[in-house]
């Protein structure tokens, strides 16, 4: 879901699903309280609330610390860390004012702008990864054994996007407000009755 929404594979996933810490991972970085707001105000802007819970209610902004902290190279952390200033100063651009002060419509706005050049990096990325494989094969074919291909950086509204569907759909509230909460273990029905507007199920951590 997240590869598909976003154009590029889940970043850092494999160790959000190993539960280990990136050994690329630089040190720590404390996120201000103002830091953490700002980003579920992001967050809310992808994932609003309306009759079910928004991504400020699953405290997105908490989650994508932990995953920055955790999960992300040290090169990535520091995409993500600038990108928090380039998307204030996108808004800054667009709208004259900065993205906390910004109506709903005016986030929204951005965040599509955003959304649609982050798309056009994957693109772009996708296409040079390709090429960069293929070399890297043409060089290990000629003896260059040591040769290791090189890679575009994600766009840093891509990480922001990812982390708030992957962090809201695996909270409490995204699970049992957004989707069809069913507790594990359960019955298991072979052939179930849908109904157009039906959300997927949930079960229990």
């Amino acid at each position: 879901m997240i590869a598909l929404a976003t154009g590029t594979a889940f970043i850092g996933e494999e160790f959000l699903l190993s539960g280990c810490k990136n050994p690329e991972a630089g040190p720590s970085t404390e996120f201000s309280p103002e830091t953490i707001s700002f980003l579920d105000e992001v967050g809310e802007t992808i994932l609003p609330k309306t009759n079910t819970p928004g991504a400020k209610d699953a405290r997105i902004g908490e989650y994508m610390k932990i995953m920055v902290n955790d999960c992300y190279t040290e090169d990535n952390q520091k995409i993500f860390h600038d990108g928090i200033k380039q998307l204030n100063d996108e808004c800054e651009q667009m709208h004259k004012i900065s993205f906390v002060k910004a109506t709903a419509e005016q986030r929204k706005t951005l965040l599509t702008k955003l959304d649609a050049d982050a798309k056009k990096t994957a693109d772009q990325n996708k296409a040079f990864n390709e090429a960069e494989a293929l070399n890297e094969m043409e060089q290990h074919r000629n003896g260059n054994i040591n040769y290791k291909r090189q890679s575009k950086p994600s766009h840093y509204f891509t990480m922001m996007k990812q982390l708030t569907i992957s962090g809201y759909f695996t909270s409490k509230e995204g699970r049992k407000g957004a989707l069809r909460y069913t507790p594990v273990p359960g019955k298991f029905v072979a052939d179930l009755d849908y109904k157009k507007g039906d959300r997927a199920f949930a079960g229990l951590d």
